[in-house]
């Protein structure tokens, strides 16, 4: 069975910085796309960013400049760096895994991100 087990969340003051990973088991990683989401109380999921097999890499408008995603194959691992964190960055932070060849999707548990002061 596919894992995805989200770590690294808690709660920052804002322009603080946090590092999301995600660890993934059973699955060819490599060939996945990697994401996070996050969800707010009242909001839909939204994309956050993606790391895709081949390295390349997509934003949300609102993180640009301020998070950075990245993948180790080795390890299969995918982090988030968060910096120069916003209250309006306060949400679930999902890991998601994402095949376009077999179009499985798999997503972690999630891990709670809270800015405030």
């Amino acid at each position: 069975q596919v894992q995805l087990v989200e770590s690294g969340g808690g709660l920052v003051q804002p322009g603080g910085s946090l590092r999301l990973s995600c660890a993934a088991s059973r699955i060819f990683f490599s060939i996945y796309t990697m994401s996070w989401y996050r969800q707010a109380p009242g909001k839909q999921r939204e994309l956050v960013a993606a790391a895709q097999s081949g390295g390349s890499t997509n934003y949300a408008d609102s993180v640009k400049g301020r998070f950075t995603i990245s993948r180790d194959n080795a390890k299969n691992a995918v982090y988030l760096q968060m910096n120069s964190l916003k209250p309006e960055d306060t949400a679930v932070y999902y890991c998601n895994a994402f095949s376009s060849l077999s179009k499985k999707d798999y997503w972690g548990q999630g891990t709670q991100v809270t800015v405030s002061s």
